[in-house]
């Protein structure tokens, strides 16, 4: 049976189609957070199947599996890869409703012609003719890249990470931007058993001997520089529970020293060691012209037996429930006292924060750089349909949504570099639709420059690329 994905999928107006086909189509892609493998683009990697390219390191697909009664040996365990493939092909017809229906047609189509539903009958053709195709130059890494137009990648990175790719990759120019991004969660997760061990990864990674409060800022600090020099655009943060506590630099020295000679930290002491290193960094990130992103809300390793079997980032992770509003005021504020206040995105991955979201970035804007504070893209769990649509819908009653960076992957596959035309499906058909509705002008001019400017050019100029 023939797919859905005909040229007008997702589009159920005339402007809408009008603005996709002869706009939104055809512009650059800046995926600008995502967790692509670096030294898979230097390599330029060939991946031999469908299950490589798609299963491996994709909780998405992992948690539907599950929820269909898979065991888990199909999904992360021993069975090979065409048998996980065929358990993926069974689990596809019981995911209408889910984004992961649609992405998995669209990928199928856009990178492998493949115009046919995933089923378990299908499932064999399916994967001869993917893996025929995966063997072609057509099909490798750089060359999805540059088939999708994707100008400018930034992938994830650990501060310590000696960023050997990705100045391979700067000094092997292949059309596509790859800039690291600086993830520091470890550095500010004092209260976790991985914290001394990463601080001694810290010292190896700058040659410093850190012995208190001060040598930690300073290879921090060392770390920032070599991340700008080597063409970081970005920090990331992971915050499940949004903090602020008040502390002074030698309070937070205190807690330090305590925690380099085994004693327990109150929940107050671990909240002003956070507060203080963040304000430290996001000043360093100000002087620097970075962005800082805030991911808040995720609950991780729910599920500790399968914590435990697989580790993080398995596919037990899910909404979390936290108030966030005051501490995160009181953060940006701090920041834009110091006059420190670097460029900012706010993300939540639960919905009910989105009008908190959106409501806070109002009060930190600046003049000289439109949406200078950002209510981030709709994240994870949230890039639904619904997601999407709610998510711009709030932006643009609350804030202007002609200012807003647009969609990113946060993904580690690369055929996901397709969920920008859902996105930009999702766009048109919302303006569309609003003209439909009588709610705004049917100016092509003005709704095609919304568009050039959401899903390109607001994020070209943002990360100042």
């Amino acid at each position: 049976m023939k797919t859905f994905i005909t040229d007008d999928f997702l589009l159920y107006n005339d402007t809408a189609k009008e603005l996709y086909h002869n706009t939104a189509k055809h512009l650059p892609i800046i995926d600008y957070h995502n967790h692509l493998n670096q030294v898979e683009i230097l390599q330029d990697k060939q991946y031999h199947n469908l299950s490589e390219i798609w299963l491996a390191g994709d909780h998405y697909k992992w948690r539907a599996m599950r929820a269909n009664g898979i065991d888990e040996a199909y999904v992360t365990g021993e069975k090979d890869d065409y048998e996980k493939f065929l358990a993926w092909a069974r689990t596809v017809p019981n995911t209408f409703g889910n984004p992961l229906y649609h992405w998995t047609h669209l990928e199928l189509v856009r990178y492998f012609d493949i115009d046919e539903i995933l089923n378990e009958n299908s499932a064999p053709a399916i994967w001869e003719e993917a893996k025929k195709k995966l063997a072609t130059p057509q099909l490798s890494v750089r060359s999805l890249l540059k088939k999708e137009k994707v100008e400018f990648v930034g992938t994830t990175d650990d501060p310590t990470d000696d960023l050997g790719s990705h100045i391979a990759l700067k000094n092997d120019s292949f059309g596509t931007t790859v800039s690291p991004s600086f993830r520091p969660d470890k550095a500010l997760s004092i209260e976790m058993d991985e914290f001394l061990p990463w601080v001694k990864k810290l010292e190896q990674a700058t040659n410093y001997t850190i012995e208190d409060y001060e040598s930690f800022l300073s290879a921090l600090a060392n770390r920032v520089d070599y991340f700008d020099e080597n063409g970081c655009r970005s920090s990331d943060h992971g915050i499940s529970v949004m903090f602020f506590e008040k502390g002074t630099q030698a309070e937070v020295a205190a807690i330090f020293k305590k925690r380099f000679q085994g004693e327990e930290l109150s929940l107050k002491e671990i909240d002003q060691f956070k507060t203080y290193t963040l304000l430290t960094l996001g000043e360093l990130y100000s002087i620097k012209g970075w962005v800082m992103q805030l991911h808040l809300g995720a609950q991780r390793n729910n599920n500790t037996r399968m914590f435990k079997l697989l580790g993080p980032d398995s596919g037990f992770d899910s909404i979390g429930d936290h108030l966030i509003a005051d501490k995160l005021a009181r953060l940006l504020d701090s920041l834009e006292e110091r006059n420190h206040l670097p460029k900012t995105v706010l993300y939540s991955l639960n919905s009910k924060d989105y009008h908190v979201l959106a409501a806070m970035a109002g009060n930190y804007q600046s003049s000289g750089i439109p949406g200078k504070v950002q209510f981030g893209t709709a994240w994870w769990f949230n890039d639904t349909i619904d997601g999407m649509e709610d998510q711009m819908k709030i932006l643009a009653n609350t804030g202007l949504i002609s200012n807003f960076i647009g969609m990113l992957t946060d993904s580690r596959s690369f055929l996901s570099i397709a969920r920008h035309e859902y996105f930009r499906r999702i766009l048109c058909n919302l303006l569309g639709t609003w003209v439909q509705q009588g709610k705004v002008p049917k100016d092509m001019a003005l709704l095609e420059k919304y568009v050039r400017n959401i899903c390109y050019e607001n994020a070209k100029s943002y990360f100042a690329l």
